[in-house]
This record gives structure tokens, C-alpha cells and sequence, in this order.
């Protein structure tokens, strides 16, 4: 598995990964060199902070390449054939949409699953394809995806206030520029990225606890078992803290078909 991780990485998106390593490193660098409150710290021998810091990059570091090189739930085969006739067989097949082949890779898709163009793969749950990570962001990888983008913004406003507590004054605006200049140039990157990452993780918080991916949030009217549906109707949402409960902490494979038929008596 390690492997095929480490053969994704090289394949697709080194470009945009190296950078986001490159660029987060070299920010955390600008903070350690610069008078901020890092620097006084390990200069009085306060080494906790400076630590945690550390820390809390590295591990948004990590989760970065998990989520990135991570299978997002793509379908690779037709194995699913004998579960899904056994599902059939229990649903009454006026209740559920029949499930259709992909024109891409003609594989069956399950209910939620959509082909991914960049990928060229399809993706059970499809939520988006990211460029930012550049990988999908499917039923194995989102809740991860969440987990990552909490743990970036935590480090982004934590380095917001220590790039603020370099910036120092001068006495003519020249001097300022010149002597902060790269803690302001930091400023500007870390600032635009926390405003990112904060609108991302509330939209996703959001759709997570209605239960509904961003392509069905976005392309509502033409996916087949919710253009029937009325606009405040999901089919799949179970309530905000069971649509939580589920996400975070039910690791298995969902038959949707199932809570499809469940919620929707009256489709056809």
C-alpha cells in the first residue's frame, strides 16, 4: 500500500504538492527567524510553545499527503455485482432508481458515485475533485478531508497571531517595509489561505450535517434519484447529530439504496 501511495505521488499533482510542502515550510522558517513570539521563547528557553507549533505543522503536513494520496472510494471492478443483486432482491424495485453503468468506464455505479474526469475513475460518494490536494474527495478520504482542513486552520490563525507579533515599528515607512517586509508578505499568504480554509470547512460542516455532497448540493437538478425530489427534500439526511454520527465514526460501506427506499416511499 505504501508503494501505491508513494506511485501516486509521483504520477499526478507533484507539482502542487511540493509546493504546498515547499510553501509551508518555508513560512514556518520566515516565523522561527524573525523576532516573533517563537523566537523570544526559545531565546529565554521556553521551548513548549515553539514545540506544539512545530507540531501542529507537521501534523497538517501529514494529513495533507494522507488525504491527497488516500483511495477517495474509487471503483475499481464490477466485484459489487453479487451484493447489489442480493440488495435488489430486498428492495422493491419501484422504490429506488436502477443503478447504471458509467459511459466512461462502464462500471456499475452505485447510488451517489459519479466518474471523476481528472481521475477517470469513478468515486463511491462523490463529493469533489480537489485540485488543491489533487485527488477526489470520496466516501473513504472526506471525513479525513474535514479532519485536515480543521487542523490547517488551527495552524494558519496560530501563525496569523505570531507573523502579528513580529511586525515591529519603524520610523519611517520605508524602514517599516524594509525591515518587515517578508513578515508581511507571510501575512498576506497565511491571511488569504485562513479565509479559504475557513469558508471550505463551514461549507463542508454544513453539507456534512444535512447529509449531502457538494455535487449533489450543486448539480441537484440533474442527478437522477434527486431531480423528483422536492428542494428542501433529501432523502439521505437523518438529522444533524445521526448525518455526524455517521460521518465521522461509521467506517463500513453505506448501501444508500437502501436508505434511499427508507426515506422516499413514493418514488419511482
Amino acid at each position: 500500500m505504501i508503494l501505491k501511495m508513494g506511485q501516486n505521488m509521483f504520477r499526478t499533482g507533484f507539482l502542487v504538492r511540493a509546493t504546498h510542502t515547499v510553501l509551508t515550510w518555508v513560512i514556518t522558517l520566515i516565523l522561527f527567524l524573525h523576532n516573533t513570539d517563537l523566537r523570544k521563547c526559545e531565546e529565554q528557553g521556553e521551548l513548549l510553545l515553539p514545540l506544539l507549533f512545530f507540531l501542529l505543522v507537521a501534523l497538517s503536513v501529514l494529513l495533507y499527503f494522507a488525504v491527497s494520496l488516500m483511495d477517495p472510494g474509487f471503483i475499481l471492478t464490477d466485484s459489487v455485482k453479487g451484493s447489489n443483486e442480493e440488495m435488489e432482491s430486498m428492495i422493491p424495485q419501484s422504490l429506488t432508481p436502477r443503478l447504471r453503468r458509467c459511459g466512461y468506464c462502464l462500471l456499475q455505479q452505485p447510488m451517489r458515485a459519479k466518474h471523476c474526469q481528472t481521475c477517470k475513475r469513478c468515486v463511491r460518494r462523490f463529493d469533489h475533485h480537489c485540485p488543491w490536494i489533487e485527488n477526489c474527495v470520496g466516501e473513504r478520504n472526506h471525513r479525513w478531508f474535514i479532519v485536515y482542513l480543521l487542523v490547517q486552520l488551527l495552524a494558519l490563525l496560530w501563525a496569523l497571531h505570531i507573523t502579528l507579533s513580529g511586525i515591529s515599528p519603524s520610523l519611517t515607512w520605508e524602514q517599516w517595509f524594509r525591515v518587515n517586509g517578508f513578515l508581511l508578505a507571510t501575512l498576506g499568504v497565511v491571511g488569504v489561505f485562513s479565509m479559504v480554509v475557513l469558508l471550505l470547512l463551514g461549507c463542508h460542516l454544513y453539507l456534512v450535517s444535512i447529509n449531502c455532497t457538494t455535487w449533489e448540493f450543486m448539480s441537484r437538478h440533474r442527478i437522477s434519484y434527486l431531480k423528483n425530489c422536492s428542494d428542501e427534500e433529501n432523502p439521505f439526511d437523518r438529522g444533524v447529530i445521526c448525518n455526524l454520527w455517521d460521518f465521522f465514526c461509521v467506517c463500513s460501506t453505506v448501501v444508500w439504496e437502501k436508505i434511499y427506499a427508507r426515506n422516499t416511499p413514493n418514488s419511482v
